[in-house]
């Protein structure tokens, strides 16, 4: 009678230790099962911890002799084993680890910014650009990508990428990895950590790879060879120009596995147009032909697509800034432009916010860097004389198309801090700051 009385509390312990944790387990389950690929292979079970047994201990009784007795102990024991085993391995694998994603849409700096933490040095494991592979697997032939499928598909490479997975990757990279092996990486060479000794494989002398390493002479890139060597860096850090809302991104916040930092970057959308249409000169011939002929048609495409990108960019933003539990002391608004006034400044409190040390190294970098010569500073350069950068534009965008520019991306402008302008006199007066002084958030800590 009394081995009867022990099984049913035991029995009714274990299921209200169940039920208790059974959402936490509905929701990670999924991302911590081990998928045993040639990047993270399958690691054998190993028995629960004596601590987690302990509670299953009653009168005496342990759960190791009960789940004899009746098969749905044995059950119980294996879920209650592999979910001990499961958090220890989160819990264990967190420590100090950061990961960053820095966020921007194309001719914003992002290039310039990113380099803060690709010069990390042996600490940081950066990407640049890694969704540049599924934007262009995913692109329809209109030209543009299925918002809901693009948000996913970004989502599960990002939660890889930060797990030094690149299994996810590979299926978007054309042409396909051969056993994890590819010469078609999109810009490498701007990732320092895929050129660093410990990644770079035999040079092939008929293999042409387009974006190869400059620092030593590598073969192709070998994936698993960059996964082990992500796996031993404390950070890692990762620049996007695609992500197009932060809401998306949700899950990585959310992933216990992650201590995850968004780092937002804008810039004045008159800016983004000017120096677009420069760098995509073809992609930009209908803004340039409406600059000489007459008026912008607000309802032309283009116009529609600008106006997209400033709502885009500015929802971001609105639920970053109000800051909801999942986003609580995990995002940043940067803009360009005081990053181009105050370089050193604003640099040391991007490393503040990740809670990484701002080493000596980046110092000297950001100093070396944004001092550079007319030379040095071309359209894709790493390499700015920043205080020249932030009033460039001025001079290059038509009064008009600023006007246009205003016209649809006006609450953009107001949220970021951006002065409008009324005349082309006040366009090309630089006495005239187009920047308020604006402090967004800042509790880092």
């Amino acid at each position: 009678m009394r081995m009867k009385y022990t099984i049913s509390l035991v029995f009714i312990v274990a299921l209200v230790i169940i039920e208790k944790e059974n959402n936490i387990i509905s929701r990670v389950s999924d991302k911590l099962t081990p998928k045993q690929t040639p990047q993270t292979p399958l690691q054998p079970s190993n028995s629960a911890p004596d601590s987690a047994m302990g509670l299953l201990k009653f009168n005496g009784s342990s759960f190791t002799t009960l789940s004899k007795l009746d098969p749905v102990f044995t059950l119980m024991k294996r879920r209650l084993e592999n979910y001990t085993e499961q958090r220890s391995e989160v819990i264990g694998s967190a420590g100090n680890r950061k990961h960053i994603l820095l966020l921007a849409t194309t001719r914003t700096g992002s290039s310039f910014v990113g380099e803060f933490f690709n010069q990390q040095g042996d600490n940081m494991f950066y990407l640049f650009e890694p969704l540049w592979h599924v934007e262009r697997s995913l692109t329809l032939e209109s030209g543009g990508t299925n918002a809901t499928a693009a948000a996913r598909a970004y989502r599960e490479v990002l939660q890889g990428l930060f797990l030094c997975d690149f299994t996810p990757l590979e299926s978007f990279i054309d042409p396909l990895p051969v056993d994890h092996v590819t010469p078609a990486l999109f810009r490498r060479e701007s990732s320092s950590s895929l050129c660093e000794e410990s990644v770079c494989s035999p040079f092939v002398k008929k293999v042409f790879e387009r974006y190869h390493c400059r620092t030593r002479k590598c073969g192709p890139l070998n994936l698993t060879m960059a996964s082990e060597s992500c796996q031993q860096k404390e950070h890692r850090a990762i620049k996007s120009v695609r992500v197009r809302q932060l809401e998306t991104l949700r899950p990585l916040a959310e992933d216990p596995r992650l201590d995850i930092k968004f780092i937002q970057l804008v810039r004045d959308p008159r800016a983004v147009l000017a120096s677009r249409m420069v760098a995509f000169s073809a992609k930009y011939n209908n803004w340039k032909k409406w600059a000489v002929d007459g008026d912008v048609p607000i309802d032309d495409d283009e116009v529609k697509k600008l106006k997209g990108n400033c709502d885009n960019i500015r929802m971001s933003a609105e639920v970053g800034l109000r800051q909801p539990s999942w986003l609580r002391r995990r995002y940043m608004l940067v803009r360009y432009e005081d990053i181009a006034r105050f370089p050193m400044r604003k640099a040391a409190e991007m490393y503040k916010f990740t809670g990484i040390p701002f080493t000596p190294q980046v110092k000297d970098w950001v100093l070396k860097n944004t001092q550079a010569s007319n030379e040095a500073s071309g359209v894709y350069s790493t390499q700015k004389n920043s205080s020249e950068q932030v009033e460039k534009w001025r001079f290059s965008i038509p009064y008009k198309l600023a006007q246009v520019v205003q016209r649809v991306c006006g609450p953009t402008m107001k949220l970021f801090g951006y002065r409008f302008v009324n005349s082309e006199a006040m366009l090309t007066d630089k006495s005239i700051s187009l920047i308020e002084e604006k402090i967004f958030i800042q509790n880092f800590s």
